[in-house]
């Protein structure tokens, strides 16, 4: 490196100070959006697309779900959906076989496409009770202290 790159660097590096923003990290953000036709489904993927950072709009129009891929916020996408003038929501379902008990009042949701149900953290004495009965069971079966224990050991 000779004089003139050294003083291109520390010429760059003085000047630096306001240059270096912080780069948004690439994510995806899913929406339920109600579409019913393919009118709809255009005015959305023209709104989401024009953002800046979006890489892919993803819609899938029976499930009313809208996957946007790219480097945005969530908040902000939010904002130009609803600028089309539907009604917007993050995408607030879970396949069924990630929650503890889907069949709960608060999970299950008539609405929701299939294999999918709310979202929702249960947080009740009762179930965590259970969980730690069903806990101290696995854990006292094969147990040396345990007469009904396993026979094959």
């Amino acid at each position: 490196m000779g004089v003139s790159g050294t003083m291109e660097y520390l010429s760059d590096l003085m000047s630096s100070t306001n240059k270096h923003k912080k780069r948004k990290q690439m994510q995806t953000v899913e929406l339920k959006i109600k579409m019913d036709c393919d009118g709809c489904e255009l005015k959305v993927k023209n709104a989401l697309s024009s953002m800046s950072g979006v890489k892919s709009v993803d819609i899938n129009r029976k499930q009313h779900k809208v996957t946007v891929t790219g480097y945005v916020e969530a908040s902000k996408v939010v904002k130009k959906a609803k600028s089309t003038g539907k009604k917007v929501e993050i995408w607030p379902y879970v396949p069924y076989n990630l929650v503890l008990h889907p069949y709960t009042a608060q999970a299950y949701d008539k609405k929701a496409p299939p294999g999918y149900v709310r979202n929702v953290e249960i947080t009740s004495t009762v179930t965590t009770n259970m969980a730690r009965h069903e806990d101290n069971q696995y854990t006292t079966m094969f147990s040396d202290d345990n007469p009904n224990a396993c026979s094959i050991m």
